[in-house]
């Protein structure tokens, strides 16, 4: 908490709140006691025209800690104190042109005095009060967001598994591999929409992004023989309007590593996140499973998970390439800024 925050919260506090009515009073009291025994002790010191010089702190201060009612209190008394000790003649009520006139500025100002701390306190209550609501709005806020990413997350877990029962009234492989691949594509993305997006829309760590994605992808095509190592040079994070498209491309990498790389062998997989050059990154996806031949070109293929990354790259100002040989590598160039 910052010291101006620390000090806004220490104002809010006054006037004083559950103080017993009693107790408000005897202070109010006390105050201007001392203020009228400061005064009675500074008679040699302090010239005519100065009998109210103490009591005004005593005002003030009473209102502040115990509000207005009781400044108003504090005002009346050390007014009457003030007038009967301190004003020519002393120990009487005689009121004449001068006394008059200075128990007219006297009332003008700690009216003025009492006003002005009771306005603003009560401009502090109404504030602490719209604070307290937004607080409170913003609470209900991510609470709804949780809700509506949880049933978003089910209804496409729930329209994968459908699309997983179609696949077994189709005799078609072809059809039944497309439905298998759109089945897939929708699990990962209801697994990993939960952390897709922050209610507050500040992103999220990417490289924790990848971790939780690349466990994802290999939980759902239910190989427990294969392990991702993510490795990120810096500390990057993810838009939310970057992160879908991100997490297919990705996925469809590591998807592509796990069918061809590693059909029947278990295997490592790699997830390298590198500075490019300015704000250029580079997403790497190598696995060693020698699933592509040397001088694959991915341009050439017709393979719809590559038109897809290839596709998506696009779309966020990025470019995407698949390239074979002993080491298989799906690079992924994209701007972060």
């Amino acid at each position: 908490m910052t010291t101006e925050r620390k000090s806004l919260s220490l104002i809010e506090q006054f006037p004083l709140k559950g103080v017993h009515p009693a107790a408000a009073v005897t202070g109010s009291l006390v105050l201007v006691a001392i203020a009228f025994l400061a005064r009675l002790g500074a008679l040699p010191w302090l010239p005519d025209g100065y009998q109210f010089v103490t009591f005004f702190p005593a005002v003030i201060l009473t209102s502040f800690l115990f509000g207005a009612r009781l400044g108003a209190l504090a005002a009346v008394l050390s007014g009457i104190l003030a007038w009967y000790f301190f004003i020519p003649p002393v120990d009487s009520f005689v009121v004449d042109a001068g006394t008059a006139v200075g128990l007219g500025f006297y009332t003008i100002t700690v009216v003025i005095d009492i006003a002005l701390v009771h306005w603003m306190q009560a401009a502090n209550a109404a504030l602490t009060r719209e604070r307290e609501l937004s607080a409170q709005l913003a609470e209900t806020r991510k609470l709804l967001f949780r809700e509506l990413q949880h049933r978003v997350s089910n209804n496409l877990q729930v329209v994968a598994g459908l699309l997983s029962l179609q696949k077994r009234r189709v005799a078609d492989p072809v059809a039944r591999g497309a439905l298998d691949e759109a089945s897939r594509r929708l699990g990962v993305i209801g697994r990993i929409s939960r952390q897709l997006y922050d209610p507050a829309g500040q992103g999220s760590d990417l490289c924790a992004f990848f971790e939780t994605l690349a466990d994802d992808v290999i939980d759902a095509s239910g190989r427990a023989d294969i392990t991702c190592d993510v490795v990120c040079a810096s500390e990057l994070t993810v838009t939310p309007e970057r992160a879908v498209p991100l997490a297919l491309i990705v996925a469809e990498a590591l998807a592509n590593a796990i069918e061809h790389g590693f059909a029947t062998k278990p295997g490592q997989i790699e997830l390298v996140v590198g500075h490019h050059i300015d704000d250029i990154y580079a997403i790497e996806v190598r696995d060693d499973g020698g699933g592509l031949p040397d001088g694959f070109d991915s341009a050439a293929q017709d393979s719809l998970g590559l038109r897809i990354a290839t596709t998506l790259a696009k779309q966020i100002g990025g470019h995407f390439t698949l390239t074979g040989g002993k080491t298989t590598v799906a690079r992924l160039e994209v701007p972060m800024a």
